[in-house]
């Protein structure tokens, strides 16, 4: 009986950035666990890579998360046509390596528009929706970096904190109409994005040293959580970071 609070069959699920990487993962996890799946991406040609590695049929939405219109319309218009969006999993995200003193502007804005203008966009135009049902689940993409800072990345560190307290604002405004609002907070993970710092012996070595856990992470290994805080098994959580991080968070 216990497991069926784990079931989401017969709730649909976006996946913001799930062409690849932590976001096609936590796509595959969610639809083995009953979901139906709607990817998004800005690249048809990897989206539709992506929707045939599933064993049943996935719905693709293609619009900039970065645009706060676009994604009201894709939205709005998904909701219209297709009926509701149960789970959101805001997990587009992007980084961008270089000492603070010269960090370019450019790219710092990329960065906020990329990794927290993303959220407020796509978690809007959603809950917006969700509210009018009484329900709804909201899963953003933080990052061990909400807590925690490390040479080269205080941008990126600035705007996984703000994921962090930006989740804790739609749980304090929207819990009261039957939303979840939580966040997973990913450790170093082995995806394209960390792709650099997997291939740099030395800093492998320095991670499985710092980690608890003595390894990289695996991204099927984010699958548990995200499923937890999807399902009916999390409904009285509201407003957490749950980190998954092989215990680098809490260990010195």
């Amino acid at each position: 009986m216990s497991l069926k609070l784990f079931d989401l069959s017969g709730r649909r699920a976006l996946v913001t950035g799930s062409s690849q990487g932590i976001g096609l993962a936590l796509a595959k996890g969610l639809s083995d666990a009953g979901a139906q799946i709607v990817l998004n991406g800005r690249d048809p040609a990897k989206l539709a890579e992506a929707a045939s590695q599933f064993a049943k049929p996935v719905q693709i939405l293609n619009f900039d998360v970065t645009d706060h219109g676009a994604a009201r319309s894709a939205i709005d218009g998904f909701e219209a046509e297709h009926g509701a969006i149960d789970i959101l999993v805001n997990n587009a995200g992007m980084q961008h390596r270089g000492p603070l003193e010269e960090f370019p502007e450019d790219a710092f804005e990329r960065l906020l528009k990329t990794n927290i203008s993303s959220v407020f966009n796509v978690g809007q135009a959603a809950a917006r929706h969700m509210i009018k049902r009484g329900c709804g689940k909201i899963i953003n993409i933080a990052s061990v970096q909400t807590a925690l800072a490390r040479p080269s990345i205080a941008p990126y560190t600035a705007t996984k904190g703000a994921v962090g307290n930006l989740t804790k604002g739609m749980a304090t405004d929207w819990a009261k109409y039957g939303l979840q609002c939580n966040a997973i907070a990913p450790g170093y993970f082995d995806t394209p994005l960390n792709a650099a710092l997997v291939a740099d012996p030395e800093f492998s070595a320095w991670l499985q040293k710092r980690t608890p856990a003595g390894r990289w992470g695996k991204v099927e290994e984010l699958v548990g959580a995200c499923i937890f805080l999807s399902s009916d098994a999390s409904t009285f959580v509201n407003g957490h970071i749950l980190y998954v991080d092989g215990g680098i968070t809490v260990s010195l």
